[in-house]
């Protein structure tokens, strides 16, 4: 690790000092995702300098590596002769991902560079959305029909150029349609060489649709352990397959994009580090909760008429920790659902019982905290009001209770009913029931020691 330290010590050293024909050796010593982060790190009028040192198929791993922006920004400066030299070291779906980042006119431009056979592949793959199994997958596997015989089949991969290992072959019918896939080892046995590939093929297999999200993809060979996932078309016919590299990138993917909206956010703030990109992705979300403060003013402003004075000030010594942990709870709650949907951990059956279990939590929750600031209020409030202090109190704890109560439920019925209406949970949950939950224990608090006031008059 020292050794690791020290050279890229003396990478920046080249970088800041200009010594550029040091570098190569260098960088011959690290990882394209190692060389990849060097670049994110260094000064953009360094980084082309950088990335022309490096031999195309470096230059290939490399760009597969890096984000979006840094990604976009060498493209820029290349011509699409230099392009189409990275490309051809690329895997079919990685070019496609590359050519899917240019404008129409210069990916046309390298499109017509490539060989026609794989300029077709690209183009096929381009046709799928990027966050669709059909835009994740590689055209690069092996399928074989099921009448050949595990000794063909061994002769056939033997005879292939492949980048990657192969562990097992797919196994298809005459019209292209998957039937199951042989592992590697049961071709291998001296038993099976004679038998065809349909006798051997494991017909109990997983695949997806071209179609499919990525979430689900990803949800799929997270849940079952799979390292690749084949991706048939809407006739069932082969198409690809997606490995489990594409399916680690898309899991962080959505892990940031889920947290970014629970904070009121999205992922572009790491690509666009400007203080104008920061304030129009969170704007939004603080104006809605500037609003919600406008409504809790009015709601305060109207209970001003209905209560005395010392009561008003008595109340309002709680009204932060009423919101508070009103909002709070419905975060937690909310929280749990999305993570759950997300992981596809629900179904039509138990969500009855989960709101069930919510409402219980709530209660339970409500009891406990309401009791403990019932006890302080009681402590806070003394003597000073028109009203015995144990009773504006227990007010208070009551109140408490049922604000947490509702946010326990309201946190897990809004992202179960955006889900159902395909609008993603972590869009509106965060910022969104923080600020309803505001509102509402804010109206539960008042209307509690209203009713309870009133109820207290007429007795």
């Amino acid at each position: 690790m020292n050794d690791v330290n020290r050279i890229k010590e003396q990478i920046h050293f080249c970088i800041r000092s200009e010594l550029w024909d040091r570098l190569p050796d260098l960088l011959a010593q690290f990882h394209p995702a190692d060389i990849a982060d060097i670049l994110r790190h260094s000064p953009e009028e360094a980084q082309n300098h950088i990335f022309d040192l490096l031999s195309d198929e470096t230059k290939a791993d490399v760009l597969a590596e890096l984000d979006d922006s840094t990604e976009a920004e060498i493209l820029e400066d290349l011509t699409a002769k230099e392009i189409y030299d990275i490309v051809e070291e690329m895997a079919p779906d990685d070019a496609a991902d590359l050519l899917g980042e240019l404008e129409d006119d210069r990916r046309a431009e390298v499109l017509s560079l490539m060989k026609a056979e794989d300029s077709e592949e690209v183009r096929r793959l381009l046709r799928f959305h990027e966050k669709t199994a059909g835009g994740l997958m590689t055209t690069d596997f092996v399928a074989l029909h099921s009448t050949e015989t595990a000794q063909e089949a061994l002769d056939y991969i033997g005879s292939l150029d492949l980048d990657e290992p192969v562990y097992f072959t797919y196994v298809i019918d005459t019209d292209g349609r998957l039937i199951g896939y042989v592992q590697l080892w049961q071709l291998l046995k001296t038993e099976n060489r004679q038998k065809s590939l349909g006798e051997l093929a494991e017909t109990e297999l997983f695949s997806t649709r071209t179609d499919t999200d990525q979430e689900e993809v990803a949800r799929i060979m997270s849940r079952y352990d799979l390292s690749s996932l084949p991706v048939v078309d809407a006739d069932g016919k082969l198409v690809g397959r997606v490995t489990i590299d594409d399916m680690i990138d898309v899991i962080e993917e959505e892990a940031s994009e889920d947290i970014f909206k629970l904070a009121g956010s999205d992922d572009t703030e790491l690509e666009d580090p400007s203080p104008l990109a920061s304030c129009k992705a969170r704007l939004p979300w603080l104006l809605i909760t500037l609003g919600t403060g406008f409504i809790t003013s009015m709601i305060l402003k109207g209970f001003i008429h209905r209560i005395t004075t010392m009561e008003i000030l008595a109340l309002s010594f709680f009204v932060p920790i009423v919101m508070g942990m009103g909002g709070n709870t419905g975060v937690q709650s909310s929280t749990l659902i999305i993570r759950g949907l997300a992981l596809g951990s629900f179904n039509e059956k138990t969500l009855y019982r989960l709101l069930l279990r919510e409402m219980a939590t709530g209660m339970l929750m409500g009891i406990i905290c309401g009791s403990v600031i019932g006890m302080w209020a009681r402590f806070v409030i003394g003597r000073s009001t028109a009203f015995h202090p144990a009773f504006l109190a227990f007010s208070v704890g009551l109140a408490l209770f049922c604000a947490m109560m509702f946010a326990a439920v309201f946190g897990a019925a809004v992202p179960l009913l955006l889900n159902r209406l395909k609008i993603d949970p972590a869009v509106a949950s965060g910022p969104f029931i923080s600020a309803s939950n505001d509102i509402i224990a804010l109206s539960i608090y008042y209307g509690v020691t209203l009713l309870l006031i009133s109820l207290l008059h007429t007795a």
